[in-house]
C-alpha cells in the first residue's frame, strides 16, 4: 500500500501515480449503545482515473467501464489496518478489470464434415420419430 517512488502497483502491474489516491475513515455502523464505534475503522479509498498517469488508451477504457473515479469501501473489521488493506485490494482489482482490453472476436469457422453429417442424421432420426407419432392414415 505504500508508494514506491511515488507509484502504487496494481496486482497486474499497472503504475498508479500516488497523488491519484485519496483515503478517508470514517466511524462504522452496526449496533451498540453508549461509547459503542467511536474509532474510525471504516475506510474509502478513492482513485481519480484522469490523475493516475495511464496511457491515453488504457485510461479511456477505464473511464468508459466505471467513470472517473474508483471508489471502494470496507468496514469488515474492526482494525483500520485491516479496512485499509481490504478496501486498497478491492480498488485495484476494479481498477485492473476495467482496463482489461476487450477480448478479441472469435474467428469464424466452418463444421468439419463430420459435424455437418451428424447434424443431418440427428434431425431425420427427430423426424422419423415425430413421423411415428402422428396417427395413422384413414386408407392405412
Amino acid at each position: 500500500m505504500e508508494p514506491v517512488d511515488g507509484h502504487h502497483v496494481t496486482p497486474r502491474g499497472r503504475r498508479i501515480r500516488a497523488d491519484a489516491v485519496e483515503w478517508q475513515a470514517s466511524r462504522s455502523g452496526g449496533p451498540g449503545g453508549q461509547h459503542a464505534n467511536t474509532s474510525d475503522t471504516a475506510v474509502t479509498v478513492t482513485i481519480h482515473v484522469d490523475r493516475c498517469g495511464l496511457p491515453p488508451v488504457v485510461q479511456q477504457r477505464v473511464l468508459d467501464t466505471v467513470g472517473p473515479v474508483v471508489v471502494a469501501s470496507s468496514s469488515r473489521t474492526r482494525s483500520q489496518w485491516r479496512n485499509r488493506q481490504l478496501a486498497w485490494t478491492e480498488a485495484l482489482t476494479r481498477l485492473d478489470e476495467a482496463a482489461q482490453p476487450p477480448p478479441a472476436p472469435r474467428a469464424r469457422t466452418r463444421p468439419s464434415r463430420g459435424a455437418r453429417e451428424e447434424r443431418l442424421s440427428d434431425k431425420r432420426r427427430a423426424a422419423e420419430r415425430k413421423r411415428d407419432r402422428r396417427r395413422p392414415h384413414a386408407d392405412d
